[in-house]
């Protein structure tokens, strides 16, 4: 019996060992400095970020490690999400290390580079056990950076909290995909499609089982994405996490727990469920994951005090929205899902940079704080207004064609199949609660330019904090204005993902 190595093609998985290569750098930079070069650290950060982006440019579409590793567009596209993500929360923790890291610096921006690390690694996995390893190498960072501030019990309580929650939801995913090895005889996604697409036409059923292990799937899942009744840890972590890294885990971690769904539910599993190609086993139950997450995250959000607090609900609300896409396995639902992360990512982490930049100037995330700002930093409270009105879905911004596009592809779905009519109450939902939600993104408007009063804090962000919200800026009103280039790139994935168009 002849015996061949897998090929393993590391040129695909050039920007991952670089990233690797580039976060144990960093790190020891930090020590052979003796820790007294923090802004050096950061800078030598965003500039390994913005190699390994140039990098993925020059990688294009190919397979690695034999089937287990594949450049499609769907990977390539979350990539650049994730780096993005990574780039802002880099750029908006300068402030935190004048003051509140003035040791481990080096490790803080390690930690993140390894968080992205796991990130990449889990959008281009086509292997159950690989993409659950790189979820893994996502969150275990986070565990450590949510608890960042270690004489700041809050800091503390949050990342116990991740990680028992994470924990669990590991567990669990882990556990799920025991269930669908054991019925598919393999751990790769595409072929595990595939045999157990085989086996529901020669058996004519399964079972319970596949309905087991998808219950318990989406329950792991659903901690990453925070949808209800996942999300308790949300509020609490964001409110104890140094501001960056709550601004990451809205985004990157988030983002990360959409394309495992994406890979193991669409990719993985749903040309199984029948002849009509519709996974409603699996669909209706996420779709009122989805409803319980809009409903709760915005209602819950009105009565927040604290910012950081209130835009957790309000992530947890757009994580329902995100979900209407992905229920509606169309061509046009994995394309909304991608344009809405994308969009998303412009908008909550120039927020969360806004928010850092007034948290390190007063001490404070009370909403109190924002009173006057508009009187004494119209650029800064400009700048926040734009990044809500976005989150609510204000025209012409990005996030208002994020929400449109995955509301027509509920609709589309619905009108095209009697077996989606259900999708019509799904969009329903998310378009009343869209409305609840523009009452707490004003709100805050409010306190900044109708107050009333001037605020004594006169805000001057550094330059790279300057240069995320700029990035923020540009992204949610340019391709609010101009998104045929995104939504272009964004047309391949739903084939690659093995969607069949309606």
């Amino acid at each position: 019996m002849d015996f061949q190595l897998p090929d393993y093609n590391l040129r695909m998985m050039l920007p991952e060992i670089f990233l690797f290569l580039w976060s144990v750098v960093v790190i020891m930079f930090d020590v052979i400095t003796r820790r007294k070069k923090g802004d050096a650290v950061g800078y030598l950060t965003l500039a390994g970020l913005l190699i390994c982006g140039a990098l993925l440019a020059t990688t294009g579409y190919g397979r690695g490690f034999g089937r287990m590793f594949f450049n499609e567009p769907m990977a390539l596209f979350f990539k650049i999400i994730f780096l993005g993500a990574a780039f802002m929360a880099v750029g908006s923790s300068f402030g935190l290390m004048r003051e509140k890291i003035v040791n481990h610096r080096g490790e803080y921006y390690g930690l993140i580079l390894m968080s992205t690390l796991g990130m990449m690694f889990l959008a281009s996995s086509q292997e159950l056990l690989s993409l659950w390893i790189g979820l893994e190498l996502t969150t275990i960072p986070l565990f450590i950076l949510a608890a960042f501030y270690k004489d700041d019990k809050l800091s503390v309580e949050a990342g116990i909290k991740y990680f028992v929650y994470g924990a669990f939801s590991s567990a669990l995913l882990v556990y799920g995909i025991s269930f669908l090895y054991g019925l598919s005889v393999t751990t790769e996604i595409v072929p595990m499609k595939m045999n157990l697409a085989a086996m529901f036409i020669h058996y004519g059923s399964l079972g319970v089982v596949p309905m087991i292990a998808v219950i318990i799937i989406v329950a792991g899942l659903g901690f990453k994405i925070s949808l209800p009744p996942f999300h308790q840890w949300a509020p609490d972590v964001y409110e104890g996490s140094p501001t960056p890294i709550a601004a990451f885990l809205s985004v990157g971690s988030k983002a990360a727990g959409l394309v495992a769904f994406a890979k193991i539910m669409i990719n993985g599993l749903w040309a199984f469920w029948g002849a009509e190609h519709a996974p409603n086993d699996w669909g209706y139950m996420v779709g009122i994951m989805a409803c319980a997450a809009m409903i709760l995250g915005n209602v819950v959000a009105i009565r927040q005090t604290n910012i950081k607090r209130m835009l957790a609900y309000s992530s947890i609300a757009q994580a329902g929205y995100i979900m209407i896409g992905m229920v509606a396995v169309n061509e046009w639902g994995l394309e909304s899902v991608s344009f809405y992360i994308f969009a998303y990512m412009f908008a909550n982490m120039g927020a969360f940079a806004v928010v850092a930049v007034v948290e390190d100037k007063t001490g404070s995330c009370q909403l109190g704080t924002y009173r006057g700002l508009a009187q004494s930093s119209p650029a800064v409270s400009a700048s926040l207004a734009i990044f809500l009105l976005s989150l609510a879905g204000i025209p012409p911004l990005a996030g208002f064609l994020a929400k449109y596009k995955v509301f027509a592809a509920a609709v589309s779905m619905a009108s095209y199949n009697d077996a989606y009519t259900w999708l019509y109450w799904v969009a329903g939902v998310g378009l009343i609660t869209a409305v609840f939600s523009l009452y707490y993104y004003a709100n805050v408007i409010k306190q900044m330019y109708f107050s009333g009063t001037v605020s004594p804090y006169r805000l001057k962000p550094g330059v790279p904090a300057a240069t995320v919200i700029a990035i923020g800026l540009i992204g949610v009103i340019l391709f609010g204005l101009y998104p045929e280039p995104i939504l272009k790139f964004v047309t391949d994935i739903p084939s690659a993902a093995g969607v069949i168009p309606r």
